[in-house]
């Protein structure tokens, strides 16, 4: 039995991605960063499917299929303006024939740019919420969707990154297929977000072989892998958990994380974006000089998508 579907209780997925994602070598970045040629490669998670691809797709298969079988017709979620998260929601709902309400930090733009040019496209309906933290948004959140139910509607509330009980889920998938793809795998790094993703792959793979590098958007990030990890029956004992590249905080682009993204770009033709897998990969760079991750080790970097928010962040006006 597929083990995502083990985890599930409902047992129903929606089927929204392609799969197995590519484990590509990146042998010119490895030299690049202090590694040998044969030691680094790149999961393809940025090639999940949908509009824009991305790590999220793996969540909302799960998150998704529990709202098909709880009978919604509506996903609601919430984000900053160039949620990842939110796009993808947006692109399930599309694909599902669900409508879609995305609740978002901040105020519109007076030209959409980035992931809110497919939020449109997609058909989403866009509620700002002003200068909100996350408490904020999820209130707001939760009176739509009080609202959606007094008018007969049947919403379902995905959590912020998609990131939960349901939704982590996603992550024990993508390590079955590094366990296959990757056998002597000795590192995966990947960017934490809301944290869904690293603890998928932590309860899939083992504490030990997974290094989270943090990137701003949670103020406990191991606190929530922890709990995700342990509700999906794994152990985060000796959690890999880096907090040294979240720089001025979150969404602001350090040094590291451009000089990540120069390499990714001119080395293995692969974009990263600001936001998370620039840190990531900055994260990674850092364990390598340090030695926690040494030449001769298998290491995999996860990328986790991201591209349309490059083009929504003020570091793509230094491009011009």
């Amino acid at each position: 039995m597929d083990p995502s579907l083990a985890a599930d209780p409902t047992g129903t997925i929606a089927r929204l991605g392609s799969w197995p994602t590519p484990l590509e070598p990146a042998p010119r970045l490895a030299e690049r960063i202090g590694l040998r040629p044969a030691d680094l490669w790149i999961k393809r998670d940025d090639l999940t499917g949908l509009a824009g691809g991305g790590n999220k797709v793996r969540k909302l298969e799960h998150t998704a299929g529990a709202a098909l079988a709880a009978g919604a017709d509506t996903l609601v979620t919430t984000g900053a303006a160039q949620s990842n998260h939110a796009r993808s929601t947006a692109a399930a709902a599309a694909r599902l024939g669900m409508r879609c309400l995305l609740v978002l930090a901040g105020e519109p733009p007076p030209v959409p740019a980035g992931n809110l040019v497919l939020d449109h496209l997609l058909g989403a309906e866009l509620h700002w919420a002003g200068a909100a933290d996350d408490t904020a948004l999820e209130a707001r959140a939760a009176e739509l969707v009080d609202a959606l139910r007094a008018g007969g509607g049947a919403p379902y509330l995905v959590p912020f990154g998609g990131s939960g009980p349901i939704g982590s889920r996603g992550y024990l998938g993508c390590a079955r297929e590094l366990t296959e793809q990757a056998p002597d795998l000795a590192h995966l790094v990947v960017s934490v977000g809301s944290g869904g993703t690293m603890a998928g792959l932590v309860a899939g793979l083992g504490a030990a072989r997974v290094l989270g590098v943090d990137a701003g958007a949670v103020p406990d990030p191991a606190r929530r892998v922890r709990e995700m990890v342990t509700g999906l029956g794994g152990s985060p004992d000796g959690l890999r958990l880096r907090g040294d590249q979240v720089g001025p905080g979150y969404g602001r682009l350090t040094d590291a994380a451009r000089r990540a993204m120069t390499d990714l770009a001119r080395t293995e033709g692969l974009a990263l974006d600001p936001v998370y897998t620039a840190k990531a990969f900055a994260g990674l760079t850092a364990a390598v000089r340090e030695g926690e991750i040494r030449p001769g080790q298998r290491t995999v970097f996860l990328h986790t998508g991201g591209l349309p928010g490059l083009f929504g962040h003020s570091y793509a006006a230094e491009l011009g």
